[in-house]
């Protein structure tokens, strides 16, 4: 192959899939209490969820450094490099890709590196990244390959569910006692990225489940051509009702196929225990 992918570890890709693509993942970091854990491939994520649970205080995430960018675009050999971020809205890992290749192209003046802004996380961040791989391989100079790459950024689409709003509460992301009475209420509304990579409510529901139902039934009303994606199913501990969603969703489209995974260590402080993410 004559590029290669970068991507920071929003991205909820399984080790399966990171060898096949070939793709070079950035670590965020993650700190709990005084313990900082690094979201890579030597993360015990059990112990990260356990020290999760426990904690009273909201955890503190930092995105990957210029360094580190450049530390993996120094592994390329190819000529085309793309680095996918998480929405740059919600992290500082997009500028740090920018600075990174304004380094590395002063070594490399020959590379060409692009840096795609997501306006995702996730599971939409690895829904984008499998339209990426198919895109490069399409017989195209490499401008209509990048033409096409952010045509698929606004057509990509991310939702998502959590059945614990804990985090979200410690975090500051919701006011604690609107997390509170949403919690007792069973409310578990469905919340999706915004086209300009924001995140926002979609729809308010009472109980998991039906958020969950009403989702895969809403799908088709949001994006087109099914039979020609990929949908993407993070979890959090949540494979029954990712499994549940993902037969749900075969029931009504003809998905080209329907990937499960679990989230990588970023995904997980968020999205909490119980949570699902989707992409497609």
């Amino acid at each position: 192959m004559d590029y290669r992918i970068i991507a920071d570890t929003s991205c909820d890709i399984s080790e399966e899939l990171e060898k096949k693509l070939r793709v070079l993942l950035v670590s965020f970091k993650i700190d709990i209490e005084d313990v900082e854990y690094v979201d890579d491939e030597n993360l015990n994520l059990n112990e990260f969820k356990e020290a999760m649970k426990q904690t009273k205080k909201p955890i503190r995430t930092s995105c990957p450094s210029p360094y580190d960018y450049l530390e993996k675009l120094n592994q390329c050999e190819e000529d085309k490099i793309l680095i996918v971020t998480i929405s740059e809205i919600l992290s500082g890992s997009n500028n740090a890709a920018v600075i990174a290749r304004e380094e590395f192209l002063k070594e490399h003046p020959e590379k060409q590196v692009y840096i795609i802004n997501s306006k995702s996380a996730s599971a939409g961040q690895l829904s984008l990244l499998l339209k990426i791989d198919k895109i490069m391989k399409e017989n195209l100079r490499f401008d209509e390959q990048i033409e096409k790459i952010e045509k698929a950024v606004e057509d990509n689409h991310t939702f998502f569910i959590l059945e614990n709003l804990d985090n979200l509460i410690k975090n500051g992301r919701i006011k604690k006692t609107t997390g509170l009475i949403a919690t007792a209420l069973n409310i578990r509304p469905i919340m999706k990225a915004t086209r300009e990579g924001e995140i926002t409510i979609h729809e308010i529901n009472r109980g998991f489940k039906k958020s969950l139902l009403k989702l895969a039934k809403e799908i088709g009303n949001i994006a087109e051509n099914l039979e020609e994606r990929i949908l993407v199913i993070s979890h959090v501990d949540g494979l029954e009702k990712a499994q549940l969603l993902a037969e749900k969703a075969k029931e009504l489209y003809k998905f080209k196929d329907i990937l499960i995974v679990h989230t990588k260590g970023l995904a997980t402080g968020y999205a909490d225990i119980g949570g699902i993410v989707v992409g497609f």
